[in-house]
């Protein structure tokens, strides 16, 4: 039951005007925070689908910044002819050895070692599911057929890459941590269905990429 405190307000009111002037400004500068962070949320968001114009073009490299990755437009899954093929990346090292010897190592398929992590995992993590296959996408989508970069953005692509490889296949002891790393990609087309008469062929297609010499920088904590 609601009491009148003599002053002509109901003691259960607990509107705004209950709160404390700080606990107001704090409130206020909350909503305006949200209301700032969502109007340049949809502002990027809308600058990046919407077609090339002077405010895009002129503030490009920050919208991809804030867009790419982790807001990347893609629809292939809702495309009429959607991708019919697995892609599985793998990578091998060369390991220097005593007196300049160097032993490279077979063949890690690292695609198959994340497919292993999540399949019966209720709860698989963001870089079991898609830190490599991101990695890959990325690299093949900013460099040609003969490996060679396509824009800006083909350098930080091969790093990103290189890097996921060298912190996967350096787990050996102190000197025997990767000198070069080699990566290719395994694309395998899916057999169509048994009622489909469409053809496939089925057997795999390589893309090796060239040795990449590991840097300081690319061992990172794994030195």
């Amino acid at each position: 039951m609601d009491t009148d405190d003599g002053h002509g307000r109901a003691g259960g009111d607990a509107g705004p005007e209950a709160l404390s002037l700080p606990a107001r400004l704090v409130t206020a500068a909350g909503a305006v925070a949200v209301t700032v962070a969502a109007a340049v949320h949809l502002a990027m968001v809308f600058l990046h689908v919407a077609p090339p114009n002077t405010v895009s073009k002129q503030h490009a490299a920050a919208i991809d910044d804030y867009v790419l990755p982790e807001f990347e437009q893609n629809w292939k899954l809702f495309a009429p002819n959607p991708l019919q093929q697995n892609i599985a990346v793998q990578a091998r090292a060369e390991l220097p050895g005593p007196g300049g010897t160097a032993t490279v190592t077979p063949w890690a398929d690292l695609s198959a070692q994340d497919g292993a992590a999540v399949r019966h995992n209720p709860v698989p993590s963001h870089t079991q599911q898609n830190e490599l296959r991101r990695a890959w996408d990325f690299y093949a989508a900013t460099h040609d057929a003969q490996g060679r970069p396509v824009g800006l953005r083909g350098e930080l692509s091969e790093q990103y890459l290189r890097r996921i490889v060298v912190a996967r296949l350096a787990t050996g002891p102190r000197g025997r941590e990767p000198g070069r790393v080699q990566v290719r990609a395994v694309t395998t087309p899916i057999a169509p269905p048994p009622w489909s008469q469409e053809k496939t062929d089925t057997k795999p297609a390589y893309r090796v990429l060239p040795w990449w010499p590991v840097t300081t920088a690319d061992l990172g904590g794994h030195r």
